[in-house]
Protein backbone atom coordinates (compact mmCIF):
# COMPACT_ATOMS: atom_id res chain seq x y z
CA UNK A 1 0.00 0.00 0.00
CA UNK A 2 0.88 3.45 -1.05
CA UNK A 3 2.42 5.75 2.10
CA UNK A 4 0.11 8.93 3.00
CA UNK A 5 0.88 11.77 1.00
CA UNK A 6 0.16 14.98 2.66
CA UNK A 7 -1.56 18.25 0.77
CA UNK A 8 -2.34 21.24 2.96
CA UNK A 9 -5.17 24.32 1.70
CA UNK A 10 -5.94 27.46 3.71
CA UNK A 11 -9.34 26.68 3.72
CA UNK A 12 -12.28 24.24 2.98
CA UNK A 13 -13.64 26.23 0.08
CA UNK A 14 -10.15 26.37 -1.48
CA UNK A 15 -9.96 22.72 -0.48
CA UNK A 16 -13.06 21.88 -2.59
CA UNK A 17 -11.79 23.76 -5.47
CA UNK A 18 -8.66 22.25 -5.56
CA UNK A 19 -9.76 18.99 -4.94
CA UNK A 20 -12.06 18.80 -7.49
CA UNK A 21 -9.65 20.32 -10.02
CA UNK A 22 -7.28 17.17 -9.41
CA UNK A 23 -10.66 14.95 -9.55
CA UNK A 24 -11.12 16.19 -12.94
CA UNK A 25 -7.62 15.95 -13.98
CA UNK A 26 -7.48 12.03 -12.88
CA UNK A 27 -10.60 10.98 -14.54
CA UNK A 28 -9.50 12.34 -17.88
CA UNK A 29 -6.16 10.76 -17.22
CA UNK A 30 -7.47 7.56 -16.48
CA UNK A 31 -10.19 7.53 -19.18
CA UNK A 32 -7.14 8.37 -22.31
CA UNK A 33 -5.24 5.73 -20.16
CA UNK A 34 -7.79 2.94 -19.84
CA UNK A 35 -10.97 3.71 -21.74
CA UNK A 36 -13.04 4.38 -18.62
CA UNK A 37 -12.68 5.75 -15.51
CA UNK A 38 -14.29 4.41 -11.95
CA UNK A 39 -15.19 6.90 -9.12
CA UNK A 40 -15.76 6.16 -5.35
CA UNK A 41 -18.05 8.73 -3.75
CA UNK A 42 -18.15 10.18 -0.53
CA UNK A 43 -20.71 12.38 1.40
CA UNK A 44 -20.46 14.66 4.36
CA UNK A 45 -20.34 18.32 3.89
CA UNK A 46 -16.70 19.08 2.32
CA UNK A 47 -17.28 15.81 0.08
CA UNK A 48 -20.74 17.24 -1.51
CA UNK A 49 -18.57 20.65 -1.21
CA UNK A 50 -15.78 19.09 -3.86
CA UNK A 51 -18.21 17.23 -6.19
CA UNK A 52 -20.52 20.92 -6.08
CA UNK A 53 -16.76 22.00 -7.11
CA UNK A 54 -16.62 19.62 -9.85
CA UNK A 55 -19.96 20.80 -11.30
CA UNK A 56 -18.68 24.47 -11.23
CA UNK A 57 -15.05 24.04 -12.59
CA UNK A 58 -14.84 24.95 -16.21
CA UNK A 59 -12.87 22.24 -17.23
CA UNK A 60 -15.54 19.42 -16.13
CA UNK A 61 -16.63 18.93 -19.70
CA UNK A 62 -12.93 17.74 -20.40
CA UNK A 63 -13.94 14.70 -18.21
CA UNK A 64 -15.81 12.14 -20.95
CA UNK A 65 -18.34 11.10 -18.26
CA UNK A 66 -20.13 8.71 -20.15
CA UNK A 67 -17.08 6.87 -19.49
CA UNK A 68 -17.08 7.04 -15.97
CA UNK A 69 -18.42 4.35 -13.32
CA UNK A 70 -19.54 5.66 -10.20
CA UNK A 71 -20.16 3.98 -6.88
CA UNK A 72 -20.55 4.88 -3.45
CA UNK A 73 -17.79 4.12 -0.51
CA UNK A 74 -21.04 3.78 1.99
CA UNK A 75 -24.55 4.76 2.25
CA UNK A 76 -27.51 5.12 4.83
CA UNK A 77 -30.02 2.57 4.23
CA UNK A 78 -33.19 4.84 4.08
CA UNK A 79 -35.83 5.03 1.50
CA UNK A 80 -34.44 5.74 -2.42
CA UNK A 81 -34.68 9.84 -2.53
CA UNK A 82 -34.39 10.58 1.33
CA UNK A 83 -32.02 13.80 2.07
CA UNK A 84 -30.21 11.98 4.24
CA UNK A 85 -29.14 9.26 1.81
CA UNK A 86 -25.04 10.58 0.08
CA UNK A 87 -26.79 9.40 -3.61
CA UNK A 88 -29.35 11.87 -3.59
CA UNK A 89 -26.86 14.71 -2.32
CA UNK A 90 -24.39 13.84 -4.90
CA UNK A 91 -27.01 13.59 -7.73
CA UNK A 92 -28.02 17.47 -6.69
CA UNK A 93 -24.20 18.33 -6.18
CA UNK A 94 -22.53 16.60 -9.22
CA UNK A 95 -24.27 13.69 -11.41
CA UNK A 96 -27.65 15.43 -12.53
CA UNK A 97 -25.77 17.87 -14.15
CA UNK A 98 -23.41 15.35 -16.26
CA UNK A 99 -23.78 13.16 -19.46
CA UNK A 100 -23.55 9.98 -16.87
CA UNK A 101 -24.45 6.99 -18.60
CA UNK A 102 -27.53 5.33 -16.51
CA UNK A 103 -25.90 1.52 -16.70
CA UNK A 104 -22.97 3.02 -15.36
CA UNK A 105 -24.11 4.46 -12.34
CA UNK A 106 -24.11 2.55 -9.31
CA UNK A 107 -25.84 3.48 -6.51
CA UNK A 108 -26.22 1.36 -3.00
CA UNK A 109 -29.31 -0.30 -2.25
CA UNK A 110 -32.39 1.12 -0.50
CA UNK A 111 -34.37 0.36 2.16
CA UNK A 112 -37.64 0.12 -0.19
CA UNK A 113 -35.70 -1.46 -3.04
CA UNK A 114 -35.29 -4.41 -4.38
CA UNK A 115 -34.28 -6.40 -0.71
CA UNK A 116 -36.84 -4.19 1.26
CA UNK A 117 -35.59 -3.57 4.82
CA UNK A 118 -33.26 -6.53 4.62
CA UNK A 119 -29.81 -5.06 5.32
CA UNK A 120 -27.68 -7.56 4.50
CA UNK A 121 -29.62 -8.63 1.54
CA UNK A 122 -28.86 -4.84 -0.12
CA UNK A 123 -25.18 -5.32 0.92
CA UNK A 124 -24.08 -9.16 -0.17
CA UNK A 125 -25.98 -7.60 -4.13
CA UNK A 126 -23.86 -4.45 -4.26
CA UNK A 127 -21.24 -6.86 -3.68
CA UNK A 128 -22.35 -9.18 -6.28
CA UNK A 129 -22.71 -5.61 -8.88
CA UNK A 130 -18.67 -4.99 -7.66
CA UNK A 131 -17.58 -8.09 -8.70
CA UNK A 132 -19.68 -8.82 -11.59
CA UNK A 133 -18.29 -5.61 -13.07
CA UNK A 134 -14.90 -6.12 -11.93
CA UNK A 135 -15.59 -9.85 -13.84
CA UNK A 136 -16.43 -8.14 -17.04
CA UNK A 137 -13.57 -5.52 -17.13
CA UNK A 138 -10.92 -8.48 -16.65
CA UNK A 139 -9.51 -6.63 -13.61
CA UNK A 140 -9.34 -9.91 -11.06
CA UNK A 141 -10.77 -9.58 -7.92
CA UNK A 142 -14.09 -8.94 -5.97
CA UNK A 143 -14.05 -5.33 -7.10
CA UNK A 144 -13.07 -3.14 -9.65
CA UNK A 145 -10.16 -1.21 -10.05
CA UNK A 146 -11.19 2.01 -8.64
CA UNK A 147 -9.54 4.94 -9.69
CA UNK A 148 -10.24 7.16 -7.42
CA UNK A 149 -12.08 6.76 -3.73
CA UNK A 150 -12.93 9.39 -1.65
CA UNK A 151 -13.20 9.03 1.89
CA UNK A 152 -14.14 11.74 4.77
CA UNK A 153 -13.22 11.32 8.35
CA UNK A 154 -15.08 11.51 11.54
CA UNK A 155 -13.76 12.70 14.44
CA UNK A 156 -13.30 9.27 15.88
CA UNK A 157 -11.42 8.28 13.05
CA UNK A 158 -13.80 6.51 10.66
CA UNK A 159 -14.37 6.16 7.19
CA UNK A 160 -17.24 5.06 5.09
CA UNK A 161 -19.29 3.49 7.58
CA UNK A 162 -16.54 1.59 9.19
CA UNK A 163 -16.27 2.65 12.98
CA UNK A 164 -13.76 1.79 15.37
CA UNK A 165 -14.71 -1.45 17.03
CA UNK A 166 -17.85 -2.56 15.12
CA UNK A 167 -17.80 -5.98 13.45
CA UNK A 168 -18.09 -3.91 9.76
CA UNK A 169 -14.34 -2.77 10.42
CA UNK A 170 -12.58 -6.30 10.86
CA UNK A 171 -14.30 -8.17 7.90
CA UNK A 172 -11.24 -9.34 5.72
CA UNK A 173 -13.62 -11.38 4.01
CA UNK A 174 -16.63 -9.38 2.54
CA UNK A 175 -15.84 -6.27 -0.07
CA UNK A 176 -18.88 -4.62 1.42
CA UNK A 177 -21.27 -5.21 4.85
CA UNK A 178 -24.30 -4.16 6.25
CA UNK A 179 -23.61 -1.87 9.36
CA UNK A 180 -25.72 -2.09 12.06
CA UNK A 181 -26.19 0.54 15.50
CA UNK A 182 -24.03 2.72 13.89
CA UNK A 183 -23.08 5.56 16.75
CA UNK A 184 -23.96 8.12 14.48
CA UNK A 185 -27.80 8.52 12.70
CA UNK A 186 -28.76 6.80 10.74
CA UNK A 187 -27.95 3.77 12.60
CA UNK A 188 -28.01 1.34 9.81
CA UNK A 189 -25.81 1.55 6.63
CA UNK A 190 -24.08 -0.04 3.70
CA UNK A 191 -20.32 -0.33 3.75
CA UNK A 192 -17.38 -0.79 1.31
CA UNK A 193 -14.80 -2.86 3.67
CA UNK A 194 -11.19 -2.22 4.27
CA UNK A 195 -10.30 -4.47 1.67
CA UNK A 196 -12.44 -3.19 -1.16
CA UNK A 197 -11.06 0.09 -0.46
CA UNK A 198 -7.65 -0.84 -0.60
CA UNK A 199 -8.03 -2.21 -3.63
CA UNK A 200 -8.18 1.29 -5.17
CA UNK A 201 -5.48 2.73 -7.31
CA UNK A 202 -6.05 6.18 -5.20
CA UNK A 203 -7.24 6.79 -1.74
CA UNK A 204 -8.20 10.10 -1.35
CA UNK A 205 -9.10 10.74 2.63
CA UNK A 206 -10.67 14.45 2.31
CA UNK A 207 -11.16 16.63 5.79
CA UNK A 208 -11.81 20.04 6.67
CA UNK A 209 -12.47 21.50 10.41
CA UNK A 210 -10.44 21.67 14.06
CA UNK A 211 -12.70 18.81 15.06
CA UNK A 212 -11.05 16.44 12.54
CA UNK A 213 -7.56 17.40 13.51
CA UNK A 214 -6.73 14.70 16.06
CA UNK A 215 -8.53 11.76 13.61
CA UNK A 216 -6.91 12.98 10.62
CA UNK A 217 -3.07 12.70 12.98
CA UNK A 218 -4.14 9.31 14.48
CA UNK A 219 -4.65 7.93 10.61
CA UNK A 220 -1.27 9.21 9.30
CA UNK A 221 0.29 6.82 11.96
CA UNK A 222 0.57 2.62 11.75
CA UNK A 223 -2.37 2.50 14.62
CA UNK A 224 -4.50 -0.34 14.70
CA UNK A 225 -7.21 0.07 11.95
CA UNK A 226 -9.57 -1.65 14.28
CA UNK A 227 -9.29 1.08 16.42
CA UNK A 228 -8.55 3.86 13.84
CA UNK A 229 -10.27 2.58 10.73
CA UNK A 230 -8.77 5.70 9.11
CA UNK A 231 -5.24 4.60 8.95
CA UNK A 232 -6.26 1.30 7.42
CA UNK A 233 -7.39 3.60 4.28
CA UNK A 234 -4.67 3.23 1.44
CA UNK A 235 -4.61 2.95 -2.15
CA UNK A 236 -2.46 0.65 -3.87
CA UNK A 237 -0.59 3.51 -5.87
CA UNK A 238 -1.17 6.62 -3.96
CA UNK A 239 -2.96 7.77 -1.12
CA UNK A 240 -3.55 11.35 -0.33
CA UNK A 241 -4.42 13.05 2.65
CA UNK A 242 -5.83 16.43 1.10
CA UNK A 243 -7.03 18.99 4.54
CA UNK A 244 -7.34 22.82 5.27
CA UNK A 245 -5.02 24.24 7.73
CA UNK A 246 -7.34 23.47 10.46
CA UNK A 247 -7.45 19.73 9.88
CA UNK A 248 -4.04 19.76 9.15
CA UNK A 249 -2.69 21.00 12.75
CA UNK A 250 -1.46 17.87 13.81
CA UNK A 251 -0.81 15.79 10.46
CA UNK A 252 2.52 17.37 9.51
CA UNK A 253 3.76 16.94 13.02
CA UNK A 254 2.97 13.29 12.93
CA UNK A 255 5.15 10.21 12.63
Amino acid sequence: MAAPEVRVHPDAALLASATAARLVTRLVDATAARGSASLVLTGGTIGIQVLAAVAAAPARDAVDWGQVHIWWGDEAFLPAGDPDRVETQARAALLDHVALRPDRVHPMPSADGRDDDDLQAGADRYAAELRSVARSAASGGDVPAFDVLLLGIGPDAHVASLFPGLPGVSDRHRPVVGVTGAPKPPPDRISLTLPAITAAREVWVVAAGADLAGAVGRALTAADPVLVPAAGARGRERTLFLLDRDAAAKALSAP
